[in-house]
């Protein structure tokens, strides 16, 4: 089984959501909020499509790959959720090296905020997405679904009428 950099950034969110994921329950595509987030990533740094790389490599999809300064731009609507960003980014940084380049860096750019969290790369990084890998992997096998978890951010994911159908 491919991991994805979604995967891992839902693994950080809700485990029940990597699994339906995962197992070919999706629901982004009804989201407002993903189309939110789509709308702001393609109409936000318009110069990007001819001055970065969009990168497919290994089960991941980078929209803006600098490849003379080795840096991965991920733009994201808002950082409720900013440790689930980096850890997306960190995978994608694990798997660039894991592929020949060396020591790439991620900025992850908020600009409904306008702030942006810088990524360096630390060797530390591939210990730590082996271990997500595993546990990303023993989730998604799983024979049944995760118990639901009401968390903060439930309301506003792209699975909220799934989980809570009964609550409706």
């Amino acid at each position: 089984m491919q991991i994805t950099g979604i995967n891992i950034a839902y693994f950080h969110v809700c485990i029940r959501k990597l699994w339906l994921f995962a197992n070919g329950i999706q629901m982004e595509h009804t989201s407002q909020a993903v189309a939110e987030g789509k709308l702001i990533a393609d109409s936000t740094y318009l110069d990007r499509n001819r001055k970065y790389t969009e990168l497919a490599i290994d089960g991941i999809k980078i929209d803006f790959f600098d490849v003379k300064n080795k840096v991965v731009h991920e733009v994201k609507k808002s950082d409720k959720i900013e440790k689930a960003h980096i850890a997306q980014v960190k995978y994608y940084l694990c798997v660039l090296a894991r592929n020949g380049i060396e020591e790439p860096s991620a900025i992850i750019e908020y600009p409904k905020l306008k702030t942006r969290e810088i990524i360096p790369w630390d060797d530390n990084i591939f210990e730590e997405v082996k271990l997500w890998e595993e546990e990303v992997e023993k989730i998604i096998s799983m024979k049944n679904c995760p118990n639901l978890v009401r968390l903060p951010y439930c309301k506003s994911c792209a699975y909220f009428e799934f989980c809570f159908i009964k609550e409706l």
